[in-house]
């Protein structure tokens, strides 16, 4: 059995019938929240969300790319959020490669270099001012006065703020 198979047999025993009692896709909290793709981190849990409370955008390093402020514009203008919330984390893959080892591997066994940034970071509250920077600096973003950075510690769920 795949891995794709143990998750849909998951879901049919599973807890999750959807959130009938959500009418909308508008979030209650009207926050964004940019993360990792990093399966340690589970967002409900470090916020104690419930459904229909925040968007949760998630990408690797939880990076402000081009497509997340993409996405943020959609959920400012068309969604009615207002904050941001970027939450990078310890122990991040990102800090563990370089931008040219990445993209020389991909292009030896491709024969095409990645013409997108990797992302890749040494320190990782740098990694989320800068996020948070190009944030507050985005003309395509409405609402850029409430955006807030933190750093999680996978090791022992402490959440930082990066000023």
């Amino acid at each position: 059995m795949s891995a794709i198979d143990t998750l849909l047999q998951r879901r049919v025993s599973g807890p999750d019938h959807g959130a009938p009692e959500v009418p909308t896709p508008v979030p209650s909290l009207h926050v964004a929240v940019v993360t990792c793709m990093d399966a340690r981190i589970k967002v409900f849990d470090v916020f104690g969300l419930a459904h229909g409370e925040v968007h949760i955008l998630r990408n690797a390093g939880g990076v402000a790319t081009d497509d997340v402020i993409r996405s943020l514009s959609i959920s400012q203008r068309k969604l009615g959020t207002r904050e941001i919330v970027i939450m990078q984390h310890t122990s991040c893959g990102l800090s563990m490669i370089t931008e040219d080892s990445f993209k020389d591997e991909v292009e030896q066994d491709t024969g095409l270099r990645p013409p997108w940034a990797i992302e890749a970071f040494r320190e990782v509250k740098d990694s989320v001012r800068q996020s948070m920077e190009r944030v507050r600096r985005s003309p395509f973003l409405p609402h850029r006065d409430h955006v807030r950075g933190f750093v999680y510690d996978v090791a022992t769920g402490g959440l930082t703020e990066v000023f």
